[in-house]
């Protein structure tokens, strides 16, 4: 501990439940060892691990997981959302469909091997301007497995329904603010044919496509360390006094060019 300069922690966004046990418990440590005590966003850990590791400088990033779906950039002084879900993110659409079909978690790592030998069935695409919606996807894949249809082709068709969208929304996005950088970060970054179908529209607009190392695309704890220290360097803090903020979003961040 003599080693360590400051401790933090997630104070959201996230269940309450959770969120308390972690602030807790950096708290004490905090008393103990007399260390600065930093509350870090959740998810610009997963932005800001993502740049590190890669080396992007101004992507916009698309970020995945059973929790989150938004395609960001960072404009002016803030990271700002310019596609999200509008329902369930696209991880939980993927466990969702998995677990029906009687998949081990996590589903979308077995959605994906699946996929692999499957063919098409027509499923919902659903993209309202700059949002997704899956809820009516993981229903309509459902459906079709009740119906008789295989779990490869169910897992096939779902996958490329849901990452064409991202794709679509994602090419969207980097015309708007002209940016030359993808970065893929979030758990479901680790699906080979989403990296593939976004590294491909990357070539066709002349953009370059990165993902987030796999041991960092999933939720962990040097994220989470990584911001802090940053946030450190610079004496940022947070506007709220509170412990935890559960719904705190990405884009109430007022956070620092890094």
């Amino acid at each position: 501990m003599n080693d360590i300069d400051v401790i933090a922690y997630v104070a959201g966004a996230g269940l309450p439940p959770c969120l308390f046990v972690g602030a807790k418990f950096a708290s004490k440590l905090v008393e103990e060892w007399k260390k600065p005590l930093i509350k870090v966003c959740h998810q610009i850990g997963h932005l800001e691990i993502g740049k590190l590791t890669t080396g992007v400088k101004d992507p916009i990033f698309v970020y995945l997981s059973g929790g989150n779906t938004q395609i960001i950039g960072f404009v002016e002084d803030c990271y700002r959302v310019f596609g999200e879900t509008e329902d369930v993110p696209v991880g939980n659409c993927l466990d969702v469909v998995a677990r029906e079909m009687k998949l081990e978690m996590p589903g979308g790592l077995q959605i994906e091997k699946l996929a692999k030998s499957g063919k098409y069935l027509e499923i919902p695409y659903i993209v309202k301007g700059m949002d997704t919606s899956y809820t009516g996807i993981a229903t309509a894949a459902i459906n079709l497995f009740r119906k008789g249809a295989s779990k490869e082709d169910v897992a096939y068709s779902l996958q490329e329904t849901c990452f064409a969208m991202l794709t679509e929304v994602t090419e969207r996005a980097l015309s708007h603010t002209d940016k030359k950088e993808v970065l893929l970060v979030g758990g479901v970054a680790a699906n080979k044919r989403l990296q593939e179908m976004m590294k491909k529209m990357c070539d066709e607009r002349g953009a370059v496509f990165f993902v987030v190392p796999e041991e960092y695309s999933g939720d962990q704890g040097v994220m989470i360390a990584w911001a802090g220290l940053l946030a450190h360097k610079i004496g940022w803090k947070p506007d709220f006094d509170d412990i935890v903020k559960p719904k705190w979003r990405i884009d109430d961040v007022k956070w620092f060019k890094t």
